[in-house]
């Protein structure tokens, strides 16, 4: 990068991305338009780029456009040049319209938005990246999935009498089991080619489901590194973690208050109140996803979370329906994920729970019965499969009692 002379007044940059080609600009300090030139976007086009803009003197930061779609190649490269870098939020419709639209526009744009202080998000993190990844794998993989079995049980209602009657009492499992091994070839005419269909949609639906699991494991340990604390929680699985880390864009800093991070998944409350009527509603904005993850938790733990039985039940007493009872337990979960957020992998190691059962001597199933959960589960807990803070801590209690 082209060195600068000393006492040089540090200049704020703007970059306008695209597939191909990144547009940037340059402003001194007092918002003065120096200069601004398009580059490939390819490694050796990013170094030009920083070096044209550090040309001018120090950049003090650089505002880019899809810093994690389209910019995310120059973000790097800027970052690892040392280089403060802000995700600059496309302008508005209205904006757009009376300043017209260019790639230098847009440049100027991002440079004036960090200078003036409007962008002042931080760019996500690169392991939040790879999640996003994953998770969009594990989600096709599970739509697809979805949709092959949905054309088995549609292709049994119109197969032949020999077909239907073979495999329509089947379950999933036993119906993909049994398709997956069927011979079409002992068959002739339209059971045959109808029989071969449903054998390869098996097929596809095993791939899928074995490409989802493998998927979920990886997201599991990489979410196991970056926030175990959240893992840990009860009924947050690996996926809702990761969706919830994607969501808060791995940096708690990018979100200043615990409401703002309710409002971002669409559970900030919202008056809906009428006449004598006095009640809230969820938002209908923010992150969908998010808000489904959210979902899928509060119904796990309606489910199996003593507590929160007991808080349901107390609430059906005032007379309150699910869709109230579910967004006041989705705003209960984003006040516990947000502190999860702020204060990551800060659980004790549970290394000591297999070595103090066995030098106890106690076997696994006493243990599962004492505390009344299964096998499986303890197993899991030791071998740190799974994470759970509340689990971990009774059971090494219920150990140093034994």
């Amino acid at each position: 990068m082209t060195a600068t002379p000393p006492n040089v007044p540090a200049v704020f940059a703007g970059a306008d991305t695209h597939a191909d080609t990144i547009h940037v600009a340059a402003l001194d300090c007092f918002g003065r338009e120096l200069d601004d030139r398009e580059f490939a976007t390819t490694p050796m086009g990013y170094r030009d780029a920083l070096a044209f803009l550090s040309s001018f003197g120090p950049v003090q930061v650089l505002g880019i456009e899809g810093t994690s779609s389209y910019g995310a190649g120059l973000t790097v490269a800027a970052r690892a040049a040392g280089i403060a870098v802000r995700e600059v939020i496309r302008p508005e419709a209205s904006v757009r319209r009376m300043q017209g639209k260019s790639d230098p526009i847009d440049a100027y744009q991002a440079a004036r938005a960090v200078m003036t202080g409007r962008a002042k998000t931080a760019t996500k993190d690169e392991d939040v990246e790879g999640l996003r990844a994953l998770l969009n794998a594990r989600r096709s993989a599970v739509k697809a999935r979805t949709a092959a079995m949905n054309q088995i049980h549609a292709m049994l209602v119109t197969a032949p009498v020999e077909v239907r009657e073979k495999y329509r009492l089947l379950k999933e499992r036993a119906l993909v089991n049994a398709l997956a091994a069927c011979r079409p070839g002992t068959k002739t005419g339209v059971a045959r080619s109808v029989l071969t269909a449903l054998k390869l949609l098996a097929q596809r639906h095993r791939f899928l489901t074995q490409q989802a699991t493998d998927l979920e494991n990886q997201l599991r340990d990489l979410v196991a590194a970056i926030n175990l604390t959240l893992l840990s929680a009860r009924g947050i699985g690996p996926v809702t973690a990761a969706q919830l880390l994607v969501t808060a864009g791995g940096n708690p800093e990018r979100l200043r208050t615990e409401p703002s991070f309710a409002a971002l998944c669409g559970t900030a409350p919202v008056p809906a109140s009428s006449g004598k009527t006095a009640r809230y509603r969820l938002s209908r904005g923010g992150d969908r996803h998010a808000n489904s993850a959210l979902h899928t938790i509060a119904v796990v733990r309606m489910s199996s979370d003593p507590r929160t039985r007991m808080f349901v039940e107390a609430q059906r007493a005032k007379n309150r329906e699910n869709p109230e009872l579910l967004r006041i337990l989705k705003r209960a979960i984003v006040r516990e994920v947000y502190k999860h957020l702020c204060t990551p992998n800060t659980l004790a190691n549970n290394d000591d729970l297999r070595r103090t059962r066995r030098e106890r001597n106690i076997p696994i199933s006493t243990a599962s019965q004492a505390l009344g959960v299964h096998p499986n589960r303890i197993s899991q807990i030791e071998r740190g499969i799974v994470h759970d803070r509340e689990f971990s801590d009774r059971y090494r209690t219920w150990l140093q009692a034994a």
